[in-house]
């Protein structure tokens, strides 16, 4: 009986179903070897000798296979069908011949399938093959540069520039192209135009809007009218004139359907219409296949397989009709250009089947579903039909012309079920339907509207246009988006906001690093170019061991030469790279870098021990002048100059208003040798800073506020603005760790609550402590666990939100929103909790034993069925991607 080992426990039970008793079939859970993070795990001087480890996890994994393979020797390796899944099959063949549990006479075969469905599954069984070394080759070519690149590059960052975690072949480039985009939108400087529409009326009274195109017999550009003044004339112009049709013409036109999608654009799709990320559309797109309702997801593939077509087409005529299906098939020609590497495009399995036809029950997975089902069948349908229409409208003297466009849909085509999303809104005025507009006819004026514009910078990436970019720059592939998107935001390199990616003050110090002192090896050229070397390796056409030796010679260079550095002088000179940048030429001229403040110092970037950046004067401690870093302008202060602002006087002492790093706050006085942390507090929140006077400046600086001693101990009652808002103490002093405290409802209550009110909160908030027994109310219930019962649900933490179940508290991550985890999501977050856990874990697996017994008895007698090894039930743990 042949032993099948696939990844995953999931797609270990689908298979098994598929091929019977006759196979035992287990999962490897992933990589099962890996290079230890430590020195000469890459031996360059070895002819690059690579040092593999099973990792602890693996170790039970490897030998679930091992004991299966001593009753049935045949070994059968299905894993993924790409360079990973390629690498994984090696491992297993590589780690079970080291143990040995195969040997020479052990029948060995790989074999792939693009589709987790019998007919695919039964049909690569007929026809197996050896492991595909190129491709092998092409991964250990990657792991070793990604390794000698972290492993040597990282260590530099750390001794050289405070704060930064870490460097890699592809998320450091990834990074580069943020910060560019960052540093353009800061450079920007937007310019003023206008535009004037009239809203005009056909003689039947229809209306439309048309827009001025000439003026006084010229055409205009964009920038032609640059303020109100000019706008005023150009109304005055048409509102002083007759206006009438020119000319009306229609052209047909068409609209073809986008290819069908591959990892690269079903990331960008998701993100766009769902707002999903890479790591989350790529986890629900691998649950998708291990049920086998979609092919294989990782691909830079987008042909599809001639039956798929066929079924595709069928499909399209049952549900829409044959006036949907064109003469012919649309072909797409596939653009990778390693194609080892370029299966087929993402697709279901089964054309006929939309998501009503499913029983998916996780709300990620079905939106997932049904928009690879509607692209699917889109792509082979007929083009939609359009006619647009321009209007010309304008003066018998011909010194103003307005025009108008539309389009009118004729056929929908494959526009009836799917229409790519786009990046970034456009207005488009060939979207507006006009009226019936004849040539000739007179055309009255409703109404004239200049309009006011300001060009705007580019827009910041989402992690749809980021991986976009990637692609088009060659860099990277579809199994490394993901990663490395992930990877540069868990480094805090990078934060999301509203869906953009903006870097992080340590982000862009990291590229200043790399691109003064090992700017090759961001470069886009070059990491491009060993995207093409690592392509010709897979192909077969170029050794590894070449392309590592090559790399390693200039790179462990570039190295040698930084040892020698020191902090100051990598400062220094980042300062000095992105001088045009932080310090841009003054309008009235003198020098940029002298501080405004004391006229004395000069201004530098400096670093902070939390590992991000400022600008300040070099007078320090004298002159306590910083800003943010960047440009002048670049972060709004709320109102505060970077210098302070001072609101007035109390008793003597200047009471001003400064923007601290850790937001604003008032002080009394001023920092001396003798007061070295005069009295300051925090601006509340809710109060904008540039509003707060002297009087509110005085209201904060009396806290905290002694309502008086508490009725029954007569200990201290305080009034008091914390980290976390408005609250009351009951301690002997405000400094006193322990005591009782209570949140207040507003700011203001902090200066009005009495001694009344503040006894009944503080006992309110000591009953509560009595409660602590019972049961916390979860923000959002999931259900049963899946595989081993017990109700998962996600509960409201002190450092976020957390799934729990049974004993276990797994952290959901940041950039999962918990009313968007799925239950296959948090099963696998509470599965690592639990791999970290052996405790855990044990009394997880007595727990599923238990319920199979309490099951059994509850079950009638059958007969026994012959005995059959049945895969652990454990969802996968994610495959390791290169970074």
């Amino acid at each position: 009986m042949p032993v099948v080992v696939v990844e995953s426990p999931a797609k270990a039970k689908t298979i098994n179903k598929y091929l019977g008793d006759n196979y035992t079939v287990l999962a490897s859970y992933g990589h099962v070897r890996d290079l230890p993070p430590k020195d000469g795990s890459v031996d360059t001087e070895n002819d690059f000798e690579m040092l593999w480890e099973i990792g602890s996890d693996s170790k039970k994994h490897v030998k679930a296979i091992t004991d299966a393979l001593k009753d049935d020797n045949e070994l059968i390796l299905a894993t993924d069908p790409d360079r990973e899944g390629e690498a994984i099959s090696w491992h297993l063949q590589e780690a079970l011949t080291k143990r040995k549990a195969i040997n020479k006479s052990t029948p060995v075969s790989r074999v792939v399938f693009n589709a987790i469905t019998k007919t695919a599954v039964t049909e690569a069984m007929k026809n197996p093959r050896e492991v595909d070394m190129p491709l092998v080759e092409a991964y250990l070519a990657r792991r070793a540069l990604d390794y000698l690149v972290g492993f040597n590059l990282s260590p530099v960052l750390w001794r050289k520039l405070p704060g930064a975690k870490s460097a890699g072949r592809v998320q450091s480039v990834c990074l580069r192209i943020l910060t560019e985009r960052e540093m353009e939108i800061e450079a920007f400087r937007n310019r003023e135009y206008w535009s004037v529409k009239a809203i005009l009326a056909t003689p039947r009274g229809q209306e439309f809007e048309a827009r001025l195109t000439v003026l006084a017999g010229k055409k205009l550009e964009r920038f032609d009218i640059e303020n109100q003044t000019q706008a005023e004339l150009a109304e005055t112009a048409i509102s002083s004139r007759d206006l009438k049709i020119q000319s009306v013409e229609a052209k047909p036109g068409s609209r073809n359907p986008s290819p069908p999608f591959m990892t690269s654009t079903l990331q960008q799709e998701a993100s766009r219409k769902f707002g999903m990320g890479a790591r989350q559309t790529m986890s629900s797109a691998q649950r998708l296949y291990e049920a086998g309702h979609i092919t294989y997801m990782r691909t830079d593939g987008i042909d599809m397989a001639p039956e798929a077509v066929v079924m595709a087409r069928d499909a399209i005529k049952d549900r829409y009709g044959a006036e949907y299906v064109p003469s012919a098939p649309r072909v797409y020609k596939n653009k990778a250009k390693n194609a080892q590497e370029a299966h087929e495009c993402i697709r279901p399995t089964e054309m006929t089947k939309a998501v009503d036809d499913l029983k998916i029950m996780d709300a990620d997975q079905r939106k997932l579903y049904d928009l690879i089902w509607k692209r699917t069948l889109a792509c082979q349908m007929e083009s939609a039909r359009l006619e647009r229409t321009t209007v010309d409208i304008g003066s018998d003297d011909e010194q103003v012309t307005l025009r108008a466009t539309g389009q009118v849909m004729l056929f929908d085509g494959f526009m009836k079920i799917y229409e790519e999303g786009r990046d970034d809104v456009v207005v488009d005025d060939d979207d507006k339907r006009l009226p019936q507009i004849t040539q000739g006819e007179k055309a009255d004026k409703r109404s004239v509207n200049p309009e006011q514009h300001f060009t705007q910078p580019p827009p910041r990436y989402t992690e749809a246009t980021l991986v976009k970019r990637m692609e088009e720059l060659g860099i990277g592939r579809p199994s490394t988006y993901a990663s490395v998107v992930t990877t540069i935001q868990d480094r805090e390199y990078v934060r999301k906001e509203k869906n953009r990616l903006i870097p992080e003050d340590k982000g862009r110090l990291v590229i200043a690093f790399l691109e003064n002192y090992f700017r090759k090896y961001v470069g886009y050229n070059f990491t491009a170019s060993l995207e093409e070397e690592l392509d010709d390796v897979s192909a077969g056409d170029r050794n590894y061991k070449d392309v590592l030796n090559s790399f390693w010679k200039d790179f462990s260079a570039s190295i040698a030469e930084t040892s020698d550095l020191r902090i100051t002088e990598v400062l220094e000179k980042i300062n000095e790279v992105l001088e045009p940048h932080l310090f841009p030429p003054l309008e009235g001229g003198g020098d940029p870098r002298l501080c405004p403040n004391c006229e004395i110092g000069r201004l530098s970037m400096r670093t902070a021990r939390s590992g991000g950046a400022f600008i300040g004067c070099s007078n320090y401690p004298e002159c306590r002048y910083t800003r943010a870093f960047g440009p002048p302008g670049a972060e709004d202060n709320g109102g505060i100059p970077p210098e302070g602002k001072v609101l007035g006087e109390d008793d003597g002492d200047k009471i001003s208003a400064f923007k601290g790093r850790f937001g604003p706050y008032v002080q009394r006085g001023e920092v001396t040798e003798e007061n070295k942390k005069p009295p300051r507090q925090s601006i509340p929140k809710d109060w904008p800073p540039a509003d707060v006077d002297l009087k509110q400046a005085l209201m904060l600086l009396s806290l905290p506020r002694e309502i008086g001693p508490h009725p029954e101990d007569g200990v201290m009652v305080w009034a008091n603005i914390g980290r976390y808002g408005p609250y009351l103490k009951h301690a002997v002093s405000t400094s006193e760790r322990g005591g009782t405290n209570a949140n207040l409802e507003g700011i203001d209550e902090v200066w009005t609550v009495g001694m009344n009110r503040a006894v009944q909160l503080l006992a309110e908030k000591i009953a509560s402590r009595g409660s602590r027994g019972q049961p916390a109310v979860p923000i959002r219930e999931m259900g049963e666990h899946p595989d081993m019962g017990g109700v998962i649900n996600i509960m409201k933490g002190k450092y976020g939100p957390y799934v729990k179940w049974e004993k276990v508290n797994a952290t959901i991550p940041k950039e999962i929103e918990p009313e968007d985890l799925s239950v296959d999501q948090a099963v696998i977050l509470i599965e690592e909790k639990l791999a970290k856990s052996p405790a855990k874990r044990k009394a997880a697996t007595k727990k599923k034993h238990a319920a199979k017994k309490t099951a059994a008895k509850k079950a009638p007698a059958k007969k026994p069925a012959a005995k059959k090894k049945a895969a652990p039930k454990k969802k996968a743990a994610a495959k390791k991607d290169d970074a």
